[in-house]
């Protein structure tokens, strides 16, 4: 299992720590005959630890499901059984192309440019996130720095920009 955050690695690293600690003083209480109030203490704290940390790791691989299943939802969307006709592949080059020269002109950085084909895909802000494996704060960063160059006030415009004309 990868661990996606900085936030949620530290996380398992303090539950990882208070288990074992946790663990280590109930049985370091045990074998200096230590009261029984103060032994159900621990082991309700030692339990409780465990509880946070499968829960935790619970969570990490239904993320880790998430993020798959959106990769391979945009790959099968990619590779299409029924493919276009040339003309619809056509039509989708260029516009690419168009997409791809205005990115340059707006001087996108590569992440940017990224982030914006994947905003214009229609992807959610913590859908990018997932796939681009970083922080939907980093996302939504460039987002911002996005409609700040295109002089845009959001995504809206920005997805309309590139398909005003065409409906």
């Amino acid at each position: 299992m990868h661990i996606d955050t900085p936030k949620q690695s530290s996380l398992l690293f303090i539950f990882v720590l208070v288990v074992l600690a946790s663990g280590l003083d109930l049985l370091t209480d045990l074998s200096h005959g230590a009261s029984i109030s103060h032994i159900i203490k621990e082991a309700v704290i030692v339990a409780l630890s465990i509880v946070a940390l499968i829960w935790i790791l619970n969570g990490m691989r239904r993320q880790n499901e998430e993020i798959e299943l959106l990769k391979q939802e945009i790959k099968s969307a990619e590779t299409l059984q029924n493919q276009p006709s040339e003309y619809v592949l056509n039509a989708r080059r260029q516009v690419g192309e168009v997409i791809a020269k205005q990115f340059e002109e707006w001087a996108l950085t590569s992440s940017e440019k990224e982030v914006g084909m994947l905003l214009l895909k229609g992807l959610s802000l913590k859908e990018i996130a997932a796939i681009r494996t970083t922080l939907e704060k980093t996302v939504r960063q460039q987002a911002s720095a996005i409609y700040k160059k295109a002089n845009m006030p959001g995504r809206h415009a920005f997805a309309a920009w590139f398909i005003e004309d065409l409906l």
